[in-house]
């Protein structure tokens, strides 16, 4: 299976996923007074967090660069679909590392060994190498069971770069197509098929 169609299953799967009536009945209900909502469902302190977080910058332009070359890496373009990069993921990684920053010192830290490796084998940062020494580097972290020891921290960035390539891919307008998720759909209720009304000696004339 390619690296996409699985990526693309996982996301499905997750898609899938409910909350079980049991778990819902066992949250407590929400005390105090209840919070007054603005137009498009935000709180206002978390439109004004959200707007705090969009004018902020984390990465710089060669961190950006360098984060946009391993979303494509990570989920490419292909006949049915655009990149990661044509579906906003880096911007999409890009708020996470501001709205969840405990990610920010393993990215910062990742983009940093990334580079230094690079500067190891290549003489140069991982970014400026042609195609093939780019891929030779990311080669020795991509695939955890056959890793070595000394490359451990590369493996455990590479792992969350695709954590969030394929969240932020397969929430994204073009990833969800990508899935043919259509979600809950309304359908025409025609009544109790002839056959089993047939089958208990009903119908619609008695």
């Amino acid at each position: 299976m390619k690296r996409r169609d699985t990526l693309r299953t996982l996301a499905a799967t997750a898609f899938g996923a409910a909350v079980l009536p049991t778990e819902a009945a066992a949250t407590p209900p929400p005390t105090g007074p209840v919070p007054v909502k603005i137009p498009g469902g935000r709180l206002k302190e978390e439109a004004i967090r959200d707007a705090k977080l969009m004018a902020d910058k984390f990465f710089t332009p060669h961190e950006l660069k360098t984060v946009t070359a391993l979303c494509d890496i990570i989920i490419p373009a292909d006949d049915k679909s655009g990149s990661a990069s044509q579906a906003g993921v880096p911007a999409f990684i890009e708020f996470m590392m501001k709205d969840q920053p405990q990610h920010q010192t393993p990215m910062r830290g990742g983009l940093m060994w990334l580079d230094n490796q690079s500067n190891k084998r290549f003489g140069k940062k991982w970014i400026d190498c042609p195609k093939n020494q780019q891929m030779e580097l990311i080669d020795l972290i991509a695939y955890p069971a056959k890793t070595k020891p000394d490359v451990k921290q590369g493996v455990a960035f590479f792992n969350m770069m695709r954590n969030f390539t394929a969240t932020g891919f397969f929430t994204s307008q073009m990833g969800i197509k990508d899935l043919g998720y259509a979600g809950n759909m309304p359908n025409k209720w025609e009544g109790v098929p002839a056959d089993v009304l047939k089958q208990y000696g009903l119908s619609y004339d008695s």
